[in-house]
């Protein structure tokens, strides 16, 4: 007791000088409701080793995605990563730099960072990128409200976007975050039986401020009805094209059928799902949109000796210089994190780029045709073509199969598509990257058929 006094004497002094005469006056404007009146259930406290003992009593809980065969993807992929990037990225220089606000002791990671620009923009194919997001997610909330802040005055539908109905519902719920304070209307383009997106349907989006798609969709699909689409909402419409990155080592960049900006996950690039992050967004643009586009842009200069060099630039609409006048809260972002995607994309290169991407695609393939060898496993959209993952429909709960591979044949089976749409129960998203090989394949295929034997006894 004797100990505290000091402290609780520096409180009433913090106290008065704020005008005050408790606690309870200080947090009075706190709805009672979500108070936390009663302590927290805390252990005692601990020593250095009892803490290291327990935490790794924890993370020996995990199970690593590489220590066995993994289908799971919905939105992150284990692609293999160079153990070069690990290496190069855990440098002093690189891992203890911050966002580089003086260039002339940041030119290293400025250059760096100006490559990373460079690469996104030719794999998109549009003329301008940032340095990164914080994910996916937010380059997409992101997008759509720079693309209002462009269009809305001009736009029929003032303030209303229209997106894909199978835009998955966390990445949604983040659209709703940014857009429902700015009055911004969201209405949703449904899709035909065969997974496409109803471009009839999509005529609507015509006027409004933007039309937000993804390439491939929530379900592995690809999509040739969205080469179509620009002409469909005209240019007073922005599209936005969300991507799976490696994609594009075969697909054709949205850049080429007209996509305004292009956002995306960039994590397969680089590294690892590592428990669903750190990750890093993309975020990609046309000349018209570069004034609004959140994040930080490095660009290209000369020096007062006319010696190269580089300086992030168009910066007043961040929070650090502007904040009154700043479009966006992305005040920071996942520099470290696009650097290991700069550095992997760089190391593979164009022909690497679509070796992976064969890969990929080719594994996907061969998983789609084994299973749909099994008698009773029903194939969703059987003749679209897809890239990583791909839906199949069981005579039971998706969690039941999913559990039992899990527990009897040690291997993570794919991803419950009930978690994103309960309708959805006796679906599994399945997905292959290069990481799966043929003897995976067929425990997977032999699992499922063990499974169903016991279902249908």
């Amino acid at each position: 007791m004797v100990d505290q006094l000091p402290n609780l004497g520096r409180e009433k002094e913090m106290l008065e000088a704020m005008g005050m005469s408790s606690m309870d006056t200080l947090f009075a404007d706190i709805p009672e409701h979500v108070r936390r009146n009663e302590a927290l259930d805390l252990p005692e406290p601990q020593t250095e080793e009892e803490i290291l003992r327990e935490a790794q009593m924890l993370l020996g809980a995990n199970i690593a995605v590489n220590s066995r065969p993994s289908f799971l993807g919905a939105g992150l992929y284990s692609n293999y990563v160079p153990s070069m990037v690990p290496m190069l990225a855990t440098r002093g220089e690189f891992l203890t730099a911050y966002t580089p606000y003086q260039p002339e002791v940041s030119q290293g990671m400025l250059q760096a960072m100006w490559e990373f620009q460079t690469m996104i923009s030719e794999l998109v194919g549009l003329p301008v990128s940032n340095v990164s997001m914080y994910d996916a997610s937010t380059a997409a909330a992101e997008a759509i409200t720079c693309a209002v802040r462009i269009h809305d005055r001009k736009a029929s539908q003032k303030s209303t976007i229209y997106v894909s109905e199978l835009v998955p519902p966390h990445r949604l719920s983040v659209i709703h975050n940014y857009t429902q304070g700015a009055e911004i209307a969201i209405k949703t383009i449904p899709h035909d039986d065969d997974g496409h997106i109803d471009l009839e349907a999509a005529k609507a989006a015509a006027g409004s401020c933007a039309i937000y798609v993804e390439q491939p969709n929530a379900f592995g699909l690809l999509d040739d009805g969205l080469l179509k689409l620009k002409e469909i909402i005209g240019t007073e419409t922005a599209l936005i094209v969300g991507v799976q990155p490696v994609s594009l080592g075969l697909v054709a960049p949205p850049g080429d059928y007209g996509a305004d900006i292009v956002v995306g996950e960039g994590q397969p690039f680089g590294i690892g799902p590592t428990a669903g992050g750190p990750i890093y967004g993309i975020f990609a643009c046309t000349d018209a949109y570069i004034r609004q586009m959140p994040g930080r842009i490095v660009g290209q200069s000369f020096d007062s000796d006319g010696v190269q060099a580089f300086t992030l630039t168009l910066s007043t609409r961040e929070q650090h210089i502007r904040r009154h006048r700043a479009t966006s809260n992305i005040c920071s972002n996942e520099t470290l994190i696009a650097l290991m995607g700069a550095m992997h994309m760089s190391m593979l290169g164009p022909d690497g780029l679509q070796l992976l991407a064969t890969r990929n695609a080719a594994a996907c393939e061969a998983t789609k045709q084994e299973i749909a060898k099994i008698e009773g496993i029903e194939m969703v959209h059987p003749n679209g073509s897809h890239f990583n993952e791909f839906v199949i429909r069981i005579p039971g709960e998706a969690a039941s199969l999913l559990d039992f591979l899990d527990d009897e044949c040690d291997l993570t089976g794919g991803f419950d598509l009930s978690d994103w749409w309960p309708e959805l129960g006796d679906c599994i998203l399945v997905c292959a990257t290069d990481q799966i090989d043929i003897e995976d394949i067929d425990e997977l295929s032999d699992g499922i058929r063990e499974w169903l034997s016991e279902v249908i006894d």
